[in-house]
């Protein structure tokens, strides 16, 4: 089995597909598209645990793809904007670490 890629792979592999495909769009266009997303996500997630259930002639929808779709974006904006996800991610674990050492016990 192939290991996942690091953060810092998926951030170099978006951004070579970017390259190929004509750049990045600007940050309000990526930041309107991740709105675009997390909205599809909300959809999936009211539709499979809420109490709005799909009509029966919608098409079965899959979770795990909305929530790529949204890294995806994710992913575009942090390089667009050249931040290092896998450095942030780490400082943001650093301070739940310190900030809320206490909170869940």
């Amino acid at each position: 089995m192939k290991d996942a890629p690091t953060i810092r792979e998926l951030q170099q592999q978006v951004h070579c597909w970017i390259a190929e495909n004509g750049g990045y769009w600007d940050e309000l266009s990526l930041l309107a598209r991740l709105t675009e997303e997390v909205g599809e996500l909300a959809r999936e997630v009211n539709h499979n645990f809420g109490a709005k259930k799909k009509k029966a002639t919608e098409p079965a929808g899959e979770l795990a793809q909305e929530l790529a779709d949204v890294m995806w974006l994710i992913v575009c904006m942090a390089n667009k904007m050249e931040i290092d996800l896998a450095q942030a991610f780490e400082q943001v674990m650093e301070k739940l670490a310190v900030r809320d050492a206490d909170r869940w016990t």
